[in-house]
């Protein structure tokens, strides 16, 4: 029997109405859909109504401002819960869903609050903390995900010819190399400067960056035999992200015409997929980041479509926007450095929707959930504790038939004592997110 496609009866064809019905009903349900505004062209298939008028047979759904209005104003958001779940927008009890889905949605996954005014870091950054998510208590759960599950109940309850597609969870491990080395490509100035460093703040390196400059011996951030060893072993799906900006006070790579770092890169890129990590101040500065990128493409000599900003500073959405111009195609920065967790409400990847310009972009976005110095630095976790966040990420990702990510450093996996515990979450971490 021919599966027809779901026909969504609304007052208008609006932008962000056709945005996140994609999303849920195609992107997520595997659904054909249409967006109907006039009555006498529904025919006899399943009906979204998502109107205030009343259409008999019909999956009612009462529409909120939300995804009428043009621009960016503030919310009237209240959290209740209904099935376990937590919901806002909530409409008529009469309704088969009692909220917004659209609208609610919308709001999360084109991070809608981030447009508004809000308390950023010490960095600039919109944090985790004081997210809606994280403030009524549901950062960690993929919701959208799970909302759209009601709604295929919803569907198949009114038109049972319905069929959904079976989402299967996969995991991606992503490693960000914000400082290769220690000591190597910093140049003879670079590592001068640093031995005076060393023996006025009498650090105990001198010994130790003396034998990695002058006798060959090894870099100590250099770790990435162990790194790939892990991968290799556990079979992970991998990728790099590579910083190619110049040295500041928050950019510590080596020079992109470093010979050793290029080979570095260029051996890296043979076994993985590899992108950009735009430097801090390419996250607002669309010449830099253009610039960095052609740096990265003449090292590895082919297109490069991918990236992840360094700090994970994303200034919503001119950021986006610059990625966009510089021809990337997919993005990794979309989670929090505070806090693990669904930033975007969602557990797999989706296009961008720039609020402020009421459009759609073909710039993907792949949301990641815990990353290690969220885990170690921000939230001062210990492995034990570390392991039972990162395998509850896992186990929601799963729930949903989601894509993990998480993000790795190689100085948070040195060959020291006090890190050695982190080379066993990371391990941990490969063996969980396995099938």
């Amino acid at each position: 029997m021919e599966v027809k496609p779901v026909k969504i009866f609304a007052a208008g064809n609006m932008p962000r109405l056709r945005y996140i019905a994609d999303l849920l009903l195609h992107e997520i349900l595997g659904l054909s859909w249409e967006i109907i505004t006039d009555k006498r062209k529904l025919g006899k298939f399943p009906v979204i109504n998502y109107s205030d008028d009343s259409i008999p047979g019909s999956l009612k759904i009462s529409p909120t401002p939300l995804l009428h209005d043009t621009g960016i104003g503030a919310q009237d958001i209240k959290v209740t819960e209904w099935k376990s779940l937590p919901i806002f927008f909530q409409t008529s009890p009469d309704c088969d869903l009692p909220f917004d889905i659209f609208a609610a949605s919308f709001y999360l996954v084109t991070r809608y609050e981030e447009y508004l005014d809000f308390m950023p870091d010490e960095f600039g950054r919109f944090k985790g903390s004081g997210s809606l998510a994280f403030i009524n208590g549901f950062l960690g759960i993929p919701v959208i995900d799970l909302w759209t599950r009601e709604l295929a109940i919803a569907l198949v309850r009114k038109y049972q010819t319905l069929a959904f597609k079976r989402n299967s969870y996969k995991a991606l491990l992503t490693v960000d190399l914000d400082e290769p080395y220690a000591y190597l490509g910093k140049g003879i100035i670079g590592n001068i400067g640093g031995f005076i460093h060393d023996l006025t703040s009498k650090t105990g390196r001198v010994t130790q960056r003396f034998d990695t400059i002058a006798k060959g011996g090894k870099d100590p951030y250099e770790v990435f035999d162990y790194i790939l060893e892990s991968i290799d072993k556990n079979g992970s799906e991998t990728n790099f992200f590579v910083p190619v900006g110049n040295r500041s006070d928050y950019d510590k790579n080596p020079s992109w015409k470093n010979e050793e770092y290029k080979r570095l890169i260029t051996r890296i890129a043979e076994m993985y997929k590899v992108g950009l990590h735009p430097s801090f101040k390419a996250s607002a500065g669309s010449p830099v980041l253009g610039t960095e990128l052609g740096r990265l493409e003449s090292i590895l000599r082919k297109k490069i479509i991918c990236s992840r900003f360094h700090f994970l500073k994303i200034v919503m959405p001119k950021s986006y926007r610059n990625l966009s111009a510089a021809g990337i195609t997919e993005d990794f920065s979309m989670g929090y450095q505070d806090e693990p967790g669904f930033r975007a409400g969602i557990a797999r990847p989706f296009t961008f929707y720039d609020v402020s310009e009421d459009r759609i972009t073909r710039l993907r976005i792949f949301p990641f959930q815990v990353m290690d110095v969220t885990l170690s630095g921000y939230k001062k976790l210990k492995a034990d504790a570390a392991k039972r966040a990162i395998g509850n990420m896992i186990s929601q990702t799963k729930k949903v038939g989601g894509l993990f990510i998480s993000i790795w450093h190689n100085t948070t996996l040195l060959d020291t004592p006090e890190y050695r515990e982190w080379r066993d979450v990371f391990e941990f971490t490969l063996k969980e997110q396995a099938d």
